[in-house]
């Protein structure tokens, strides 16, 4: 609960229970942090840092860590800079670019949803995405832009669908739980059916795609990536405190003038958005966007589901999950899914567990 008391100069000051600092770049904006939420962001993105020197310097042929650093900040050349810049760096990048797009679009769902259970895996959003790649690389094409594309529509698609079998004069969380889980067990047959259907080639990338990967990714797909997730984390961002006031619920909302079902779909369709760009690049990776928002809320232990902690988490959840994809059974590569999935269904197992016991 928050508290009124009075500052050095008499001035009331509001206790928000948790330390915070206030920066104020001019005069008419002013930027509150929690102290807590600072700190954490901080050691998670040095964390980041640590891992990603570790996977730019091992493997076939491995590098230390200062010479990673020369290459990277170009005093290295020859061999060494061609591995690290041109070879491994393109992974990284793509992998925290979409590793921040699975741990916003998590938070997004969370926090529209209010159950820990609200992920686009879950509900279904990452196999409509799939969906739609399979069915623009049957009848369009292949290529990065159309597979895009393809994810977008097939994941808002999915996304209409469920939202309009769980509305019932506005939509509860748990609801769109369910039904979520049905239509992606329904897609989850469709996309066998493409598969089956098509050529041995296009089946055998397609399955191994299924698994979610980002073997074989090179700088061509960096920019697409990072100018996505960039607008719609802007868009986020102007999108305001709504989603915030969401999670106080629809009366509350509505009393501090929300308006609820325009905003909610708008936050559902920026979900989704991240969670096709993060598929059409890597294909349906599972947990991260589940995992990311719990374990951020719980090492900042801010109310309600942050988005900033939930990217930073996101991305170095599966820059880790990379790595050891990459690391394990080398010189094979697993796809990074695989190793999301073995780690993430001990997660959600509990996850589901802990949740049914809270409604008892």
């Amino acid at each position: 609960m928050k508290a009124l008391t009075r500052r050095q100069d008499g001035a009331p000051r509001v206790d928000f229970g948790h330390r915070v600092m206030v920066l104020r770049p001019s005069a008419a904006v002013s930027v509150r942090l929690s102290v807590r939420t600072t700190v954490v962001c901080a050691i998670l993105l040095l964390l980041t840092l640590v891992v990603g020197v570790l996977a730019l310097g091992t493997g076939e042929f491995s590098l230390p860590p200062d010479q990673v650093v020369r290459a990277l900040t170009g005093q290295e050349s020859g061999w060494a800079r061609l591995v690290v810049v041109e070879w491994r760096l393109p992974r990284v990048v793509l992998a925290l670019l979409i590793g921040s797009a699975l741990g916003l679009s998590g938070a997004v769902f969370q926090s529209l949803m209010r159950n820990p259970l609200g992920s686009p895996d879950v509900i279904g959003f990452n196999t409509g995405a799939y969906t739609g790649v399979l069915v623009a690389t049957a009848y369009v094409g292949h290529d990065y832009a159309q597979t895009s594309v393809g994810a977008l529509v097939g994941g808002l698609l999915t996304a209409a669908v469920v939202y309009l079998l769980a509305y019932r004069q506005g939509v509860q969380g748990f609801r769109l739980i369910i039904v979520g889980i049905a239509v992606s067990a329904v897609l989850g047959s469709v996309n066998q059916w493409f598969i089956i259907k098509a050529d041995l080639q296009t089946a055998y990338a397609a399955a191994l795609w299924d698994q979610g990967t980002l073997n074989d990714l090179s700088w061509d797909q960096v920019p697409p990536v990072a100018y996505a997730v960039g607008a719609l984390s802007l868009l986020l961002v102007a999108m305001g405190p709504s989603l915030r006031l969401l999670e106080l619920g629809d009366d509350a909302a509505s009393a501090l003038g929300v308006r609820r079902e325009p905003v909610r779909l708008a936050y559902l369709a920026v979900g989704v958005a991240l969670t096709a760009v993060a598929t059409a690049a890597a294909g349906p990776i599972s947990f991260v966007a589940l995992a990311a928002p719990q374990i951020a809320a719980r090492l900042t232990r801010a109310p309600g589901i942050a988005l900033v902690p939930s990217a930073v988490t996101g991305a170095l959840l599966l820059l880790v999950g990379d790595f050891l994809a990459v690391r394990l059974f080398a010189p094979t590569q697993l796809p990074v899914g695989v190793v999301t999935v073995s780690l993430g269904g001990a997660y959600f197992a509990w996850l589901l567990a802990r949740n049914t016991r809270g409604r008892k």
